[in-house]
């Protein structure tokens, strides 16, 4: 995600990192170059003289363009509500880990049988699978591997058993909760305050969940495919019912058109994947190193790693 000052003046033209167009500069070029050999042979296309007006361009334009802000409004919905939910999910790792400080006991009245990645501190390692869970979830709706970075919230063996899981995150919140049953079991937290955290728990698998959804549930194929045919027609025939009236000028403006409605297109294509890694989705790094840093400052710790803050164009 792109977090930087406002650019200024002539600087608006000329930046490109996080501009759309890198994404739409052959299309662009290809039909500009159109444009140009329309102005060039005055709208003759093998000796036969194409004559269009403007008017239909305007109706269709007024159309295309609505359309396109249709289209990107439910874009805009759905980065919108990831950001949401990722919000979200800070506040209840927050929460829960106040809670856990709070209401659960390290010490224990009888010395249960664990597993040997369930020792120690059960507040401790309550909290490190919290960090761990914020990171999987990242690495789940990336698609990418999440083992390495897992090794320095979980012990071999859990990392051994997570790596082994159908889905990691889920298996992380179900660790998470046997943590809060052995903690009943043992008097080390009382009822009424572990239905509570239970609960908290249970809102982070709604946040998880509707991160799942956004990410299985595209915006329909047909509706995209319908767009960009649109988009694409409308500019390349558009030189054909410039060129009468405006001549020389022609490719300027269908450059300026085209810009416009195939950087809106591609725009919107962005945007609507928001946990992904391109220049415009959601900063996930950043606000998982926001969780890891707010949760083991609440445990004391004082070598904390450094925020990842977006600056001058920095991907995270």
């Amino acid at each position: 995600m792109i977090v930087r000052e406002r650019p200024n003046g002539l600087r608006l033209f000329f930046i490109m990192r996080g501009s759309i167009v890198p994404r739409i500069k052959w299309p662009l070029f290809v039909t500009v170059l159109l444009a140009a050999l329309v102005t060039v042979s005055h709208g003759t296309l093998f000796r036969l003289k194409i004559t269009m007006t403007p008017i239909p361009f305007s109706l269709i334009g007024l159309a295309l363009a609505i359309f396109i802000g249709f289209r990107n409004s439910a874009s805009y919905d759905r980065y919108w509500e990831g950001r949401k939910l990722w919000g979200l999910l800070i506040s209840l790792c927050r929460s829960l880990t106040r809670q856990t400080l709070t209401f659960v006991s390290s010490e224990r009245e009888q010395a249960p049988n664990w597993p040997p990645y369930e020792t120690g501190d059960p507040r401790t390692r309550m909290v490190y699978r919290l960090i761990a869970f914020a990171n999987a979830l990242r690495h789940h709706l990336r698609d990418s591997d999440s083992s390495d970075e897992l090794q320095e919230f979980l012990s071999a063996d859990e990392v051994l058993a997570v790596s082994q899981a159908h889905s990691k995150p889920h298996f992380l919140l179900q660790r998470l909760a046997y943590d809060l049953r052995r903690c009943i079991e043992n008097k080390q937290v009382h009822e009424y305050y572990a239905a509570s955290m239970d609960h908290k728990i249970s809102e982070i698998t709604t946040v998880y969940t509707g991160c799942e959804r956004i990410k299985n549930t595209p915006i329909p194929f047909t509706y995209n495919l319908l767009l960009h045919r649109t988009a694409y027609l409308y500019c390349f025939l558009l030189p054909f019912g410039l060129v009468d009236s405006i001549g020389f000028m022609t490719p300027f403006v269908v450059g300026i058109v085209s810009f416009t409605f195939f950087g809106l297109d591609a725009l919107g294509d962005e945007i609507e994947e928001p946990f992904g890694v391109l220049p415009n989705d959601l900063a996930l790094s950043s606000m998982c190193r926001t969780i890891e840093r707010d949760l083991r400052a609440a445990l004391g710790e004082v070598d904390l790693p450094a925020a990842l803050v977006p600056v001058n164009y920095r991907i995270l």
